[in-house]
């Protein structure tokens, strides 16, 4: 029970409105831990509950632990790295909630919005900041914000901010940082550039891990449809009006085809919508929104939302396009199969992407039934060439190209919010929203 973790009665009450009475896992094991100042490192799927393992002791120990400092303008006392904007937004919402009993206050950064904005609510200095790697760099630099008086650091997804080349800024961000901080390190999966950013971070700390590395939800009912590339949006529209639509995400490997694939399901009177890099903030919140609220039964992402995001309900996960990263796969079936649920999800793959199938099986150790839906059952199955691998990621397993250029920006990052870009992107175009591609999104984890 939350009762005997040893949190404050502000927070339990919070709690308590909220519904929630007893601990998962990781809250039950970390809490106690954060709660008496160990550093900590935490591996744990999403999904898990993690952001209360770490928010519920922090406020608590802000709370019970006054600042020694007056508040200094630009300062904050606590500081959450996340990799998307989304997912700052729901940690900042989490930290609210549970903190709404509490005369804490609580601000978060991100890129694609008012940087003035963020300015003004800086300027008095906040107890809990939360931001993405990039914004609050361009922060640091225009001297907006200091790093000196954190006494608690977080890094959230550790293991996705590698994928989005942030490892870089994040070093350069801990190098303006107080020596004497407590640190807590979360992360689903333990690369072994993962390992070595932790060791140099962490000081003797507790290890607390819930879930067997790379393991897929128990609960969800896994099958693979064989069909061809140009029917695999005729199959979801079949596979969705057979099944009934409930709550489904759909996960596309491109921005384009995300709206492609939503385009074709209202045409074909299934209510959709999709969210990515190149969607305004405001868009994506909006169909967030919608789809928490069931206006939208079917949610169309790029591994944007493959991340943190916290639906209660989702029925169905179909990974239209397989990902090029056999752990994305992990991510993404358990957007389903929640809180004790029950949850399917369903692959659509050509044989072109047969090498990554094969990738995923070895991770996940099974081999999930599979259906021919193609056309032509009879044909052959024509499999593309075997994915490349790289001895330098996750046990040989190659990455997407994330391009992160030598400041370690990733995709979809721009420097500012001047409408012009710096050095350092190579000539290349990006889209214009910051910490917003090749990333997941939205929900933060709840109790």
């Amino acid at each position: 029970m939350f009762t005997d973790l040893g949190l404050s009665a502000p927070l339990l009450a919070a709690l308590t409105t909220e519904g929630y009475t007893v601990p998962t896992p990781i809250q039950a094991q970390a809490i106690p831990q954060v709660l008496t100042g160990r550093d900590l490192l935490g591996i744990a799927q999403t999904g898990t509950g993690k952001t209360a393992a770490f928010a519920l002791p922090i406020l608590h120990r802000l709370a019970s632990s006054p600042s020694k400092h007056a508040r200094t303008k630009g300062a904050c006392r606590t500081l959450v790295l996340s990799p998307t904007r989304e997912l700052a937004s729901q940690i900042a919402d989490s930290f609210r909630t549970y903190g709404r009993n509490m005369r804490l206050s609580v601000a978060v950064v991100f890129g694609g919005v008012s940087f003035g904005n963020q300015v003004r609510q800086l300027q008095q200095g906040v107890d809990v900041l939360i931001a993405t790697p990039g914004r609050l760099i361009d922060h640091l630099e225009q001297r907006t914000v200091r790093l000196d008086q954190v006494e608690i650091f977080v890094l959230d997804e550790a293991d996705q901010m590698l994928d989005m080349g942030f490892i870089q800024p994040i070093r350069r961000l801990v190098r303006a940082l107080p020596p004497k901080r407590q640190n807590l390190f979360f992360s689903a999966t333990m690369p072994k550039e993962i390992d070595a950013l932790a060791a140099d971070l962490l000081t003797d700390p507790v290890r607390v891990a819930v879930t067997p590395v790379a393991s897929t939800v128990e609960r969800v009912d896994q099958h693979v449809f064989m069909v061809e590339t140009a029917h695999k949006r005729t199959v979801l529209t079949e596979f969705l009006r057979r099944t009934g639509v409930e709550r489904t995400l759909v996960f596309a490997r491109t921005k384009h085809g995300a709206d492609r694939i939503a385009r074709h399901l209202e045409e074909a009177g299934i209510n959709a919508g999709a969210i990515h890099g190149n969607k305004s903030q405001g868009q994506r919140e909006r169909v967030l929104a919608a789809f928490k609220a069931g206006k939208c039964p079917v949610l169309v992402a790029t591994d944007i939302a493959a991340r943190g995001i916290d639906v209660d309900g989702v029925t169905h996960v179909v990974n239209f396009d397989l990902p090029n990263v056999p752990e994305s796969y992990v991510h993404r079936i358990g957007r389903t199969a929640r809180a004790g649920a029950s949850g399917m999800a369903v692959s659509l793959v050509d044989g072109e992407e047969m090498g990554l199938l094969r990738d995923i099986e070895r991770l996940i150790r099974f081999a999930p039934p599979r259906q021919d839906m193609r056309r032509n059952p009879n044909a052959p199955i024509s499999e593309g060439a075997p994915a490349k691998r790289n001895r330098n990621h996750r046990g040989g397993h190659s990455r997407p190209q994330q391009a992160a250029n030598h400041n370690g920006y990733g995709e979809g990052e721009r420097r500012n919010d001047r409408g012009h870009r710096p050095g350092g992107f190579g000539g290349k175009r990006r889209s214009n929203d910051r910490n917003g591609s090749r990333s997941s999104g939205g929900f933060a984890a709840r109790p």
